[in-house]
């Protein structure tokens, strides 16, 4: 765990994984489900390491975790998304930058998805995105700001973020010019987290086959964008 400073000043904890060769790899920033900086959420960061990145996960719960549903959604609701794109994630892209990374991306997972979409509109230091089945409010999604280039993971089976509103955020970033690429798999949400099955929750389901998939297009897109 290390301590970096938000553009306001204030300190914010993170779980940071390094690559064996760190110096000016490129970074990446990811964004929690809404369970919290859990085991998961650092497994994705190793994952990030081993494939050459430094790998960043901003805790926005201040160390709460949240080990049923109920939970989760009570610190998810708590949790001020503006602040936590603007603050907590930008400072973490700054951090990154500050301290080797010549580019960095912000990837989500659920709620990080969500927060991954409004961090393209309000990180300007950013330089790329990967989103994992999670879109705010559009009405806050501010499709002029997106500058930089976004790959998104989408499943159709999708009972918390339905495609629907999908294609309607894919209509408002096409009428804007965004470098976008969505890719939509025959999926329930979570499909890309092994433990999603043992949740005990229908709505979320673990498919390896998307997941392997989805990870593929994400290291080629990160690949290419953050070279």
């Amino acid at each position: 765990m290390i301590e970096y400073q938000r553009p306001d000043g204030q300190s914010v904890k993170g779980y940071l994984a390094e690559p064996a060769n760190a110096e000016h790899a490129p970074g990446v920033v990811v964004i929690q489900e809404w369970w919290g900086l859990d085991e998961e959420v650092k497994a994705v960061a190793d994952r990030l390491a081993q494939a050459g990145y430094r790998a960043l996960v901003p805790d926005l719960y201040r160390g709460k975790l949240a080990l049923e549903a109920k939970e989760a959604e009570h610190l998810m609701g708590d949790l001020n998304f503006g602040d936590a794109a603007g603050q907590d994630i930008r400072g973490a892209v700054q951090y990154l930058k500050s301290t080797g990374s010549k580019k960095v991306a912000v990837t989500g997972f659920c709620m990080g998805g969500a927060l991954t979409v409004l961090s393209a509109c309000h990180v300007p230091e950013l330089d790329a995105t990967v989103v994992w089945y999670g879109y705010p409010p559009l009405e806050y999604v501010d499709a002029a700001a997106m500058t930089k280039p976004m790959l998104a993971h989408w499943a159709t089976q999708d009972d918390f973020f339905a495609i629907s509103g999908v294609d309607q955020l894919e209509e408002k970033l096409k009428a804007a010019g965004v470098n976008y690429d969505f890719q939509r798999y025959d999926a329930k949400h979570a499909f890309a987290n092994p433990k999603s099955d043992s949740r005990g929750l229908p709505p979320l389901q673990y498919n390896a086959a998307a997941a392997t998939l989805a990870w593929d297009r994400t290291l080629e897109f990160l690949k290419k964008n953050l070279a």
